[in-house]
């Protein structure tokens, strides 16, 4: 608690009184002309706002470019000739890497590199990857593709670490959940379009290329989006040098603490059983959606059209609803309590398309708010039980966690699939929610135990930082 409470007086743009109040307290530079403007001084929330615009297009071509597969499935596995095994391996290769990587990422941001660098290089890895994933298609060589979608998922997750860093540095306090909410929204954006225009855009180009070489033009035209974020990054880190060179951020704390490898054995316990959380939850979201078009086709009866859309209102439904369920959740608190009711719907979801023929936009939708809500609870609870210090490091454990888990899962959902059918699959992803579920309880329990912060209300949780910050000023007094 007493780390979270530094964190919060310590940040970049941490505390309203830096932001708003006078700067006799702060070893600033003064703003003058244009910079001392509402959208240009970064003491005012204003500024932080106008940042956010970047900030959340961070991801935006890495969602987009992750799910091409799944907006293109008949068309990739007819093209380059592929079983569901095999397509599979698009998602399972882009996790592999994260595996490792997605923590050395987090270690690297927090060590090495630094937000601004860590992220542009990320960001160019995403680049990259797509485009060698693209050139696979274009000379019809799937082990081309399938390295360039190991380099995707190299840059991908850690692009993620970095983007959540950035997020609590600019905003660690009330706003944290909203935001954390507005870039799910725009991420997800990035894969409803994906799934609504890549079709189309290769649909268009059939009168003047055919087969794989139609695919890899369609693939390279969606690697622009990758290029769009990577200059938002760029534009990001020079807001961020920015603030930091105004507010003097690097200077304000006599000995900047630096992570140590060691350090991750005195993570709580908290943070292992959001990671099983986290991991138990997300293989039955995106391993889903990667076979969603099919299912839709094979047991609904849907075209593929149809299918293309009722598999992307997940996304179009967490969209909008993630940044409205992060504003709530920010007035309202109780973190842990979300997290379980969006299990809980996410369940719910999952044995209604498995047993029932009920008209599958109806849980699609439901399954899109249930994940809105888990989302924008969940991440943002890291920030309350790791040091700031710390973050970078413990995102890339989550996240590492995260793909391994989806990586086993893209394999096993695969061979599924092609051994036993889709209602197998459903059993077994109904399976993994309850295992999400147990840690939900089991997390609520140690947290109710140790004082309840983490379910706490927005008001208490509140309070209670402002007990630890006084009580850190009375040992520092003395």
């Amino acid at each position: 608690m007493g780390d979270q409470a530094e964190g919060e007086r310590n940040g970049l743009l941490g505390g309203e009184s830096r932001l708003e109040g006078s700067s006799e307290d702060y070893d600033v530079v003064q703003p003058k002309g244009c910079g001392a403007s509402l959208l240009c001084d970064p003491r005012r929330w204003a500024h932080r706002y106008f940042v956010l615009i970047f900030m959340v297009f961070l991801s935006f071509g890495s969602y987009f470019c992750y799910d091409n597969p799944a907006a293109l499935t008949e068309t990739m596995k007819a093209d380059m000739k592929l079983d569901t095994s095999q397509y599979m391996l698009f998602y399972s290769l882009y996790s592999w890497p994260n595996v490792f990587i997605c923590f050395v990422g987090g270690f690297l941001l927090d060590s090495v590199f630094g937000n601004c660098w860590g992220t542009i290089i990320f960001s160019l890895i995403v680049t990259v990857g797509q485009v060698f994933f693209a050139l696979g298609a274009l000379v019809d060589s799937v082990i081309l593709m399938y390295i360039g979608r190991f380099i995707f998922g190299i840059g991908g997750e850690s692009l993620c670490v970095a983007q959540n860093a950035y997020a609590v540095n600019w905003f660690h306090g009330r706003a944290l959940n909203m935001v954390f909410g507005l870039q799910l929204s725009f991420s997800r954006v990035g894969s409803t379009v994906n799934m609504n225009v890549m079709q189309k855009i290769y649909n268009s180009l059939l009168g003047r290329f055919t087969g794989h070489v139609n695919l890899g033009i369609t693939l390279f035209i969606g690697g622009l989006f990758c290029v769009f974020s990577l200059i938002c990054a760029f534009i990001m880190g020079f807001f961020d040098k920015r603030a930091k060179r105004i507010l003097k951020a690097d200077t304000t704390q006599a000995a900047p603490e630096v992570i140590n490898l060691r350090d991750v054995k005195d993570f709580s316990v908290h943070l292992w059983i959001l990671c099983v959380i986290c991991v138990a939850y997300y293989v039955a979201i995106f391993p889903f959606i990667s076979l969603g078009q099919i299912f839709f086709i094979n047991k609904f009866g849907l075209s593929t059209d149809d299918a293309s859309a009722v598999n992307s209102v997940v996304y179009i439904i967490s969209a909008v609803a993630s940044p409205v369920f992060g504003f709530c959740i920010d007035r309202l608190g109780m973190n842990v309590f979300w997290v379980g009711a969006g299990t809980v719907l996410t369940i719910g979801c999952h044995a209604a398309m498995a047993f029932t023929f009920i008209n599958p936009f109806v849980p699609m939708v439901i399954l899109g708010l249930s994940y809105s809500i888990l989302a924008s609870a969940l991440w943002p609870m890291v920030a309350l039980v790791v040091a700031k210090h710390q973050l970078g490091t413990a995102y890339g454990i989550m996240q590492a966690v995260q793909n391994l888990g989806l990586a086993l899962i893209a394999i096993a959902a695969g061979k599924i699939v092609d051994t036993a059918g889709y209602l197998i699959l459903e059993v077994f992803f109904l399976s993994c929610l309850f295992v999400a579920l147990i840690a939900v309880v089991l997390l609520y329990l140690i947290d109710t135990a140790r004082g309840g912060k983490l379910n706490a209300t927005a008001w208490k949780r509140k309070r209670l930082a402002e007990l630890q910050a006084l009580e850190d000023e009375i040992k520092v007094a003395q």
